[in-house]
């Protein structure tokens, strides 16, 4: 579990997409998350790729680890980070703001066997969307 969790965390939060992401992940693997900014992302594949277009928009986006932990009797990883980030890029709700944010956040991935079947994120948009300016 460690393995796979390790290499699907550093791939999504680096911005590799559905494609490098997917080899660690069930076809059909789903995403929750109680946020406004990834309402009607119900898919591992659509939040993954969500996370690529968000780098393009915080050029400089990127991840501080600061807890792993694996729960085997539970076969759940979870993961908490800081992400930090400046708008630079094009995109997003507003042109360019190059205001920062920094976001903790909490990932809870489901496994079967070894393969991601849910991730749960954790993460309060609106304290992320202010400091950027997008709110």
């Amino acid at each position: 579990m460690k393995k796979v969790a390790t290499a699907f965390f550093e791939a999504c939060e680096t911005g590799k997409g559905w494609e490098v992401c997917k080899v660690y992940c069930s076809e059909d693997a789903t995403f929750s998350s109680q946020t406004d900014a990834l309402a009607g992302v119900e898919t591992l594949k659509d939040y993954t790729n969500w996370m690529t277009g968000l780098l393009t928009i915080l050029e400089d986006g990127r991840y501080d680890l600061k807890s792993f932990a694996i729960d085997e009797s539970r076969n759940s990883v979870t993961a908490f980070a800081v992400f930090s980030g400046t708008h630079t890029g094009e995109g997003g709700p507003v042109p360019p703001t190059g205001k920062s944010a920094q976001a903790d956040y909490v990932y809870n991935m489901q496994m079967e066997g070894d393969k991601i079947v849910h991730m749960t994120k954790i993460w309060n948009d609106a304290q992320t969307m202010r400091p950027l300016g997008w709110a």
